[in-house]
Formats: structure tokens, sequence, C-alpha cells
């Protein structure tokens, strides 16, 4: 006999069958903003059926298994040979070949691909962030491999094919292919420079054979690597496939995968060469300069990344508080959460504006753009991913208890965020490479205060923000120890300014108040009480 203790009410309806594209309104606004006219009306509707199927049920289901069913590692099979295999979920495979077909690694293969990627991949990253490895390496590889163009020819098309093969075979016979990298080893970590692993000129022109070790091996079940050894010349940029042209595997030994904190669907392993075929890419001793395209690809990606994970997490904050009630109203109208949420949309949406524009600068490919790219990769990259832990935790909290509860998928939020800040360069590496760029580099920085410059007269504490910005820039004297106050500043500037000529006027100014102008304190919810904040919450709320 069924018994019965209490009715169930006053909780949140699940946040689902709704579009994650057009329920995002600076992230739409940013695509419109950026891309040419005649590309919107397609660029919408793809991105629209990417943000359904995103906020399905069915996909939300699948980010949840491909989570809490980590890889494993098949080091040898039944019969003891040895096959260096990794094992997946089912979801993990549904996801990642939706990922491909939606384009996500086709940027270079269309025009205004990059702004119509960087939006999609904003968009993907909120069902399970683990899946944008492989997508993001391959992605990442072309600017490299185009170093030489015989090499590109053969490779770019499978790269930015929209069909996923998850099979091991050779590429040439594949429709489709994906690519992972190594680049640090034990004794270096970002030095890479410190590399040990020796490549050996083969007989025919340009092959090698590697012999050492990578410490971090992204997405081995990649059809090919990017990875970095010692040649004769010094430090060498090389492809490494996994299956050799007549069918063998190549030796690609996988030691162990990563244990790590949170992207727990995605295989991050340790690998070891001995005797590796390989094929150089670039010329040898130039192996950074060569593989540096792929790194600044990467890097964006991780402002993108945190962009999606921010926009996730905000999303479930203010969903829940509109459904749920408290000392007699909906959380949502009360003051002090009102506070929060809209602090925390403001982090989401400069990360979205400032991300976008990067991306649409990827598409101009002019030098003028490319010069804002070198200093504004790098500051965005140490700023954005920053921001991104203490908003997925503060976003928990508006949750309460449930919030700390797997189920509520607010722990895994949590558990990512601090990984994009991490990964492809932590902060001191992004805060040293924004001196590198005003340093040696000095188109980079005339790039960036002429973005700057577009916003000032528009609001004085922005316009102060700028005057406080040249100031630092005027003495470096003894600025490696000031790199990360330099860094954040350049970044609060830069989205500042975009916001104050991009977004609706509640939020530019809030922003501009508590980041800019100095009214705001250290935690979430300390914005002025005199601003529009309900503008600004009802801008981030998602409409299902």
């Amino acid at each position: 006999m069924a018994g019965s203790t209490h009715t169930v009410s006053n909780q949140p309806p699940p946040l689902v069958g709704y579009d994650v594209f057009t329920a995002d309104r600076a992230l739409v606004a940013a695509v419109e903003r950026h891309l040419a006219p005649e590309l919107l009306d397609e660029a919408r509707a793809e991105l629209s059926a990417l943000g359904r199927s995103a906020g399905s049920a069915q996909l939300q289901e699948w980010g949840a298994q491909a989570n809490e069913n980590p890889p494993r590692l098949r080091t040898y099979d039944r019969y003891g040979h040895r096959v260096d295999e990794v094992d997946f979920h089912p979801a993990w495979h549904r996801l990642l070949g939706k990922g491909v077909a939606a384009g996500l690694t086709a940027a270079w293969a269309r025009p205004g691909g990059h702004v119509r990627r960087a939006a999609g991949f904003l968009v993907w990253t909120q069902v399970e962030a683990g899946n944008g490895c492989p997508l993001s390496m391959t992605h990442a590889a072309v600017p490299a491999l185009r170093t030489d163009p015989a090499l590109a020819a053969e490779w770019e098309p499978r790269l930015t094919s929209t069909i996923y093969d998850r099979e091991l075979r050779p590429a040439h016979l594949k429709a489709g292919a994906l690519f992972g990298m190594g680049m640090t080893e034990k004794q270096g970590g970002s030095d890479v420079r410190a590399n040990t692993t020796v490549a050996v000129p083969l007989a025919e022109d340009g092959t090698y054979a590697l012999t050492g070790h990578k410490w971090f091996c992204s997405a081995p079940m990649s059809d090919g690597f990017l990875v970095l050894a010692q040649a004769p010349d010094g430090l060498t940029c090389f492809l490494v496939p996994r299956v050799l042209g007549d069918g063998t595997r190549n030796t690609f030994l996988i030691q162990r995968l990563k244990d790590k904190l949170g992207n727990r669907s995605n295989a991050s392993s340790e690998v070891e060469f001995d005797g590796t075929w390989a094929r150089r890419v670039g010329e040898e001793g130039r192996g950074v300069r060569t593989i540096i395209g792929m790194v600044a690809a990467t890097r964006l990606d991780c402002v993108l990344g945190s962009a999606g994970l921010m926009r996730q997490a905000v999303v479930q904050a203010v969903h829940h508080c509109a459904h749920r009630e408290a000392f007699g109203g909906r959380l949502l109208d009360k003051p002090l959460m009102r506070n929060v949420l809209a602090d925390l949309a403001l982090e989401s949406e400069a990360a979205t504006t400032l991300a976008l524009r990067l991306a649409a600068a990827c598409d101009d490919g002019g030098e003028q753009e490319t010069a804002f790219l070198r200093i504004a990769v790098p500051a965005a990259k140490y700023w954005v991913t920053k921001r991104c832990a203490p908003v997925a935790v503060e976003a928990a909290e508006c949750l309460g208890g449930n919030g700390y509860v797997e189920e509520s998928g607010m722990p895994r939020l949590v558990r990512e965020s601090p990984l994009n800040s991490i990964w492809e360069g932590a902060g001191n590496v992004q805060a040293l490479d924004v001196l590198r760029a005003l340093r040696r580099e000095p188109l980079a920085l005339n790039a960036c205060l002429q973005e700057i410059g577009e916003a000032r007269g528009a609001d004085h504490r922005l316009d102060g923000a700028i005057k406080n910005l040249l100031t630092e820039l005027a003495d470096l004297e003894g600025v490696e120890g000031r790199a990360r106050r330099l860094a954040e500043r350049l970044a609060l500037v830069l989205q500042g300014a975009l916001l104050v000529r991009h977004a609706p006027p509640a939020v530019a100014d809030a922003f501009c108040a508590s980041r800019l102008g100095g009214d705001g304190g250290a935690a979430f919810g300390t914005l002025p009480h005199t601003l529009d904040l309900q503008s600004v919450v009802e801008r981030a709320r998602p409409q299902s």
C-alpha cells in the first residue's frame, strides 16, 4: 500500500526543451553584429538547430552519461597483443559525432566560419564540456598544418569534414579525422624548449623516428597528433599518425589516463614514443613558431569554453530563482538575490561579448586584426578563464543545498570551471605572453588601443579606466611582477569598451560601475542598488 507523507511543491521544473542559442540574447546579438548580412539567415538556422539539440532532454542525458562513465584504457587485447586503445561510453561518441556534424571543426572552410563555430562551440560546451577537447584540437591543428602546403592539402579536408569516423584505420581511407596534441613533458611543463623527446631523421625526406614521452597528450584516440621533439637543428613540430598508411599501428604507447578533477568524459593521457614514425611540419628548429597558431586557436577556445560554462551556470541559477519561492515571494524578485544574479550575468555577458569579438578578428585575418589578436587572446585567456570558477561556485550557491547535489548538474560545472585557466598555458604564462607582445610587437598594442578607443567618451568610468591603463603601460619598469595586474586591467577595459558600444545601457552601466568604477565588492551581489538590475537579470533569463 502506497503512503504519502507530503506533496512535492515549490521545486523548479527541469530546464529542458529550450533553444540554448536563441535564449542567449548576448550571443545572438554578437553573431548578428559580426556576421555579414547575407550569412545571417543560414547561420541563425544552423545555430538554432544546434541550440535546440543542446537544450533537449536527450542530449542532457547523454552529457550526464558521458561524464558518469569515464573512458577506460585497454593496453592489451585478450590475446596479449598491445593495442593502446581507449574505450568511451556510447554517449561520448554520439555527442562528438553531433559536434563534428555541426561544423565545430570546420571554421576554416566557409565564410564567417570562426564566428559561426565560436557561437556553436559556446552552445555545445553547455551540454558536456569534455568532448570540446578533440573538437578544439582538430579545429586548431589547421594553421599549423598550413605551414606545409602538402600536408595541409592532405589533411585539412579530413579535419574540416562534418563526418565523424571513430575507427582507427589509415587516414586516407577516412572521410573525416580528428587531431590531438602533445607538447609538454615531465621535466618541462610549459617550458617546451626543455623537451627531451628526440627526433632522428629517416631515409625518406621529412620523416623521423621519435623516442621519448609526453606527460599530457590530449584525445589519444585521434587519427593524428601534433607534437614537439628535438631534431638535429632544434625543437621541431611533427605530425604523428596513429595508424600508418599500410594499416599498421604506429608506436604510440599509452601509459595511463589522467585521473582529473573534472573533464571526466574526456581522455587525457601519458604516452611514450619508441621509434615512432613522424612527419616534420615546418622547418627544423622552428617548432614553437610552427605550432603557435594551434596554441592561439586553442587558447581562444579556452575563452569560449569558459564563456559557455559561465552562461550555463548563470542560466541554471536564474531559472531556479524564477521558479523557487521563499519568504513570501520568488527568489528572483528578492533584492539581494537579484543583485547576485545580475552580477553573475554581467560576468557571463562580458565573457561572451569579448570571445565573439576575438572570433570575428580571426575571420577578418587582416594585419590590424591579427595584431589585435596577438595581445587580446592571452589577455582574455588570462582573465575570462579565471572568472569561470567563482561564477560557477556562486551560481551553485543560488540553488542552495540542491546546487551541491550531483543531480542538479552544478557540481559538474564547478569541477570543470578551473580547467580552461590551467590548460593551454596557465595564468602566469598568459600574463607573460601579454608582456611579450607589448615588448616585441608594437602593432599589437596599437591595434588593442584602437579597439578600446572606439568607446572613448561614452562612459566616464571607462574613460578613467583607459587613463589608468595607459599609465600602467607607460611604465614597464619591473613589469614582470605586475604582469597579472596589467593583463587583468587590459581585459576588463576591453570588455567595458565592447559593452559600452554594443550592450543594453543597463548592462554597460552596471559593468562600468562595478568593474571599472570601483563601485562593487570582492564578492558577487555587491552591485550598487541604484542600477537597473532587473533588466540585467531578465536579459540573462532563458525563455524556454
